[in-house]
């Protein structure tokens, strides 16, 4: 877990850097991602889609429209939009399962990965997560 937020740390500080050298100076670079008009940061939807199936290894249990071990995407998706649930204060740890209560057990040991990370990726993915309902 300590190997996996280090190298999380250190991906994130390489990007930021890159980021900032390509970029045309800005006062306010987190304004600048939010808004999503720079070239260099990426949308919402494809940071979540890249931490879904890269550091988070969501995919090893969520696949878009099969129920493998845990739900779904499509069908965290749809409930989570059904029943109005906060998918970000679920992923810190600080929400009742609403989609599969019987796999929260599963869930629950995968939780320190989700809560390690920031609002705005856990904010990615439930975007990423939101997209498959198009």
């Amino acid at each position: 877990m300590m190997k996996k937020l280090l190298f999380l740390s250190a991906v994130l500080a390489f990007a930021s850097c890159k980021k900032e050298a390509t970029e045309d100076p800005v006062q306010d670079p987190t304004e600048n991602y939010s808004e999503g008009h720079s070239a260099e940061a990426k949308t919402p939807e494809a940071l979540g889609k890249q931490i879904f199936e890269g550091q988070g290894n969501c995919t090893s249990c969520h696949q878009v429209d099969q129920k493998v071990i845990g739900p779904s995407i499509k069908e965290i998706a749809k409930i989570y939009k059904d029943k109005k649930g906060d998918m970000v204060t679920f992923l810190k740890g600080n929400a009742e399962p609403i989609v599969d209560p019987s796999q929260f057990a599963v869930m629950k040991t995968n939780l320190p990965v989700t809560q390690a990370m920031s609002d705005d990726e856990l904010k990615a993915i439930e975007t990423y997560i939101y997209s498959h309902l198009k």
